[in-house]
């Protein structure tokens, strides 16, 4: 590396921020969502448009740098960033535009989904994504991304009409279904491996204001209400997604006190559809279960749902995270579960069940790189907590509890969910389009020039 010679000419080319680890912002800029993960890049360039994209990425690849490529940095495993190495990192390029005519929306991948959600709102549109507004568009996209609106207009890739990305070499391309397809077929899914993404360009659909929040009951009642929800999910209305969680009531507001601390089964629920329907479709949740000890449905702008648990999850926290796809929950399963959420070492710690099914089904698993059209759920086993000491704890009941249901599993997770698990577990991951994927790497960056990911090796 001949970092003293070459370093001038990256200053020179680029329009944002080269940061070394002298600059006085270098500590807050290197800093990940995830406080389990300290990583310290030798240079971080943030960029302020694609041709910083290409500076940044032709001085890497001659310099034989490490690379990593950072939007939201909300990757759980910390993959967006690295030690030693470049990290380009993509924050100053979030820009949003809306074309409120065609319903499509062009996002720069800097961009996190509540600067999306910002920009569309106003037209009555939304971009199908993920639940927490302070993750970035770009990894949630190019994982696939499923969130409130999934079973309705299916994940966030269903919806993308094209993106633009540097390559390995350079070089600047399109992707599409007419351009570069088989990019643009690898880049729905199978994450950051092809190439720096700098803008999306996605299908927006109508939503405004949805009638949703959270229901809470108490842990003792959670076998009967996850037995109705396996069944009640297939049958409803696809303008209804209800996504279960086992969690622990937060002590803080806006949650009353009297409930704080306690254990407890939450469907957290959207209705994107008529007002006047919105009542029936909720009504089995309110008359067939009982009574729920928080009930905080009301009628809110999409971008507040999508923003709710913002104050709880804020950058920094401990976070060891496992995911797997579900299509079935016998009853062995749902004691599993039960048995390891009473044992959540942490308030915030959590099991998430997010709805697969409805349009997401509508699509064939060899349509993109995202393989598991035939789940039911996405699951997701969260350790959180902000205090360090506790990290230890968070992991090793995050991985006993995915070691007790992954056998309920399909055998592959979802690649957000994902920590550093190994090359099986990414083939698992992509099952039958994995050989595929190796395909496009060895077309798009043969020398696996974008390692520093969940990484399809060429």
């Amino acid at each position: 590396m001949t970092s003293q010679a070459t370093r001038p000419d990256l200053r020179d080319t680029m329009r944002g921020e080269l940061i070394d680890r002298a600059h006085d912002d270098y500590d807050r800029a290197r800093q990940l969502y995830n406080g389990m993960v300290d990583k310290r890049p030798y240079l971080i360039a943030r960029c302020a448009n694609a041709a910083d994209v290409i500076s940044a990425v032709d001085y890497g690849r001659e310099n034989d740098l490490l690379i990593a490529v950072r939007g939201g940095g909300h990757n759980g495993p910390g993959l967006g960033s690295c030690d030693g190495g470049l990290l380009i990192d993509l924050s100053a390029m979030n820009g949003v535009r809306v074309d409120p005519a065609r319903r499509t929306v062009r996002a720069e991948s800097g961009c996190t989904q509540g600067d999306v959600d910002h920009a569309c709102h106003p037209f009555g549109l939304a971009v199908p994504a993920g639940i927490v507004s302070t993750t970035g568009i770009g990894g949630l996209t190019l994982g696939g991304g499923h969130g409130y609106l999934s079973r309705q207009h299916g994940l966030t890739i269903d919806n993308l009409i094209e993106a633009d990305v540097v390559l390995a070499d350079g070089s600047f391309v399109t992707a599409s279904e007419t351009q570069h397809a088989e990019l643009f077929w690898g880049l729905r899914g199978g994450g950051g491996n092809f190439g720096v993404v700098t803008s999306f360009r996605y299908r927006a659909h109508p939503v405004g204001t949805v009638h949703a929040g959270p229901l809470f009951w108490d842990l003792a009642d959670a076998r009967e209400v996850i037995r109705w929800y396996r069944d009640f999910l297939p049958q409803a209305p696809e303008e209804l997604c209800a996504f279960l969680g086992l969690k622990t009531v937060p002590s803080t507001e806006p949650f009353p006190p009297e409930i704080w601390g306690r254990k407890i089964c939450a469907l957290i629920c959207c209705y994107n559809g008529p007002a006047d329907e919105a009542e029936a479709a909720m009504r089995p949740i309110r008359t067939e279960l009982p009574t729920p000890i928080l009930d905080g449905v009301t009628d809110m702008p999409f971008p507040a749902l999508q923003s709710l648990f913002d104050p709880l999850l804020p950058s920094g926290l401990q976070w060891y995270w496992k995911g797997d796809f579900v299509r079935e929950l016998p009853d062995g399963a749902i004691d599993t579960h039960i048995e390891h959420a009473a044992k959540a070492p942490s308030e915030l710690s959590l099991m998430h069940l997010y709805p697969i099914d409805g349009a997401v089904h509508r699509v064939g698993r060899d349509e993109s790189a995202w393989h598991y059209r035939d789940a039911t759920w996405s699951m997701v086993i969260a350790g959180i907590d902000p205090d360090p000491a506790g990290a230890t704890a968070l992991t090793d009941w995050a991985r006993g509890y995915w070691e007790d249901v992954h056998p309920y599993s399909m055998g592959g997770a979802y690649v957000n969910f994902m920590m550093n698990e190994g090359q099986e577990r990414i083939r698992a991951t992509y099952g039958d389009n994995y050989d595929r994927l190796v395909e496009v790497k060895r077309t798009y960056d043969p020398t696996n020039l974008f390692r520093v990911n969940q990484n399809i090796t060429p």
